[in-house]
């Protein structure tokens, strides 16, 4: 799919979709209670149906009696009498959040990934099956590859670096409870994403598990647990009203709403970070309101928060100065390198770059006039689409995206939402 976003004012206000984050967490716990859960506002994107159809082949049955409401009864502790194939499409999250579960039904497991998925590090766990003598490879068959698992893991002492993906430690954390005994995760200091592990416990205490802190770096998982059913109703996505948030900031006042001034995600900071930089927010009962500023530039630690990145280096191309990002290495393995990517477009309209391996650096200018001559490439993801749609309302000039259709894997109706503001979008299919 083409989207052409044209310069345009915004006016309004727009409600931000379910977490994606959350939903993933909220899915999994549902599955695995024996009996029946609700899970409200929840918005089905490209990854969400991924972590749904993989909780199905492990007996989970789904009931949608609104477009935005799954009933999902769930199976209980994993099991299956034949082994199995998951498909994890493109996102991370369900791949590394399933294989723990997965590695208990008792069966050998394929994980089969697309896009750039197959190629995102797995080390942490290929490390933690080796140590335990289970079976964890990566395969290739035909047109599918992925990763393939045999042999459940045991109660024990689980050591990890801070500064990997938390969706290690929450896979960890879903499993580990399920097993004989109790277990222990230990994690090296600089923790980095201590945020998406609080939302991980928070979900999992809705479904009754019990995890504990021990200290900073020390968490305590009783075994012998069971999943217990709950009604849950997913927050709003902070990572999604980013990309809102900067459009109100960089172009015309807007509302946003549909989220919890008191989240617990770590991409709330985009509204600390909006602050820091000369833009206006005003908060409201379930938003805020985002007004532009005398943006300038400043140093961001994304540490806690990577997938803010792409928004965030539009708001630096509008910024006066030169905006430091750092921490920011992880950005290079998501579904693009982001680093690399972000550089690539924004060069398009002529906005300086440069980067280190863990750092990027924009620099900015409110009263550039933002042209280009050429199409805009998604990179396969969703969030430097969204992005570029939020440059392009400020440009001179229309702005063509290629393969704009990324945006599925989070934000379906993105540009209905940014159309709904007032900005013209046209959409048209490519052959």
């Amino acid at each position: 799919m083409r989207a052409k976003i044209y310069p345009g004012t915004p006016r309004g206000e727009v409600t931000i979709p379910a977490s994606k984050s959350m939903a993933h967490r909220a899915v999994i716990c549902a599955a695995l209670a024996p009996g029946e859960s609700t899970l409200d506002n929840l918005t089905l994107s490209n990854d969400i149906r991924a972590t749904i159809a993989g909780m199905r082949a492990l007996g989970a049955r789904e009931n949608w009696p609104q477009a935005d409401k799954l009933q999902l009864t769930g199976a209980g502790r994993p099991q299956a009498d034949k082994p199995l194939t998951v498909d994890c499409g493109e996102s991370g999250s369900t791949l590394r959040f399933f294989i723990p579960i997965f590695a208990l039904c008792g069966q050998p497991v394929r994980f089969i990934c697309h896009g750039r998925l197959p190629q995102r590090p797995q080390t942490v766990y290929q490390e933690i099956f080796a140590a335990q003598g289970l079976h964890f490879a990566p395969f290739a068959d035909g047109e599918n590859a992925g990763w393939e698992v045999a042999g459940s893991l045991r109660p024990g002492a689980y050591h990890l670096r801070g500064d990997i993906s938390s969706q290690f430690i929450s896979g960890l954390l879903f499993a580990l409870p399920l097993l004989s005994g109790g277990s222990t995760i230990i994690i090296e200091p600089p923790f980095e994403s201590r945020s998406y592990v609080e939302l991980t416990l928070a979900m999992l205490q809705k479904f009754g598990i019990t995890a504990r802190w021990q200290g900073e770096y020390q968490l305590e998982i009783p075994g012998n647990q069971v999943y217990q059913p709950a009604d849950v109703t997913i927050e709003g996505d902070f990572s999604q009203l980013a990309f809102f948030a900067v459009l109100g900031a960089i172009n015309s006042e807007i509302t946003v709403r549909g989220v919890d001034p008191n989240s617990a995600q770590g991409d709330r900071r985009i509204i600390a970070f909006i602050r820091q930089m000369g833009g206006h927010v005003t908060p409201q009962a379930d938003g805020c309101v985002i007004a532009p500023g005398a943006l300038r530039a400043a140093a961001l630690d994304l540490a806690d928060c990577p997938d803010l990145g792409p928004a965030l280096s539009v708001l630096a191309a509008r910024a006066q100065g030169e905006t430091r990002f750092y921490n920011a290495g992880r950005l290079r393995i998501k579904e693009s390198d982001r680093i690399a990517d972000v550089e690539t477009e924004l060069a398009r309209f002529d906005i300086p770059t440069h980067s280190t391996a863990d750092e990027l650096f924009v620099a900015g200018d409110a009263s550039a006039k933002l042209v280009t001559g050429e199409p805009c490439a998604a990179h396969n993801d969703h969030r430097i689409v969204m992005a570029l749609a939020v440059l392009a309302t400020v440009c001179g000039q229309p702005v063509v995206i290629e393969q704009a259709e990324a945006v599925n894997k989070s934000y379906p109706r993105f540009f209905k939402d940014l159309q709904n503001l007032g900005i013209k979008v046209e959409l048209s299919d490519v052959d």
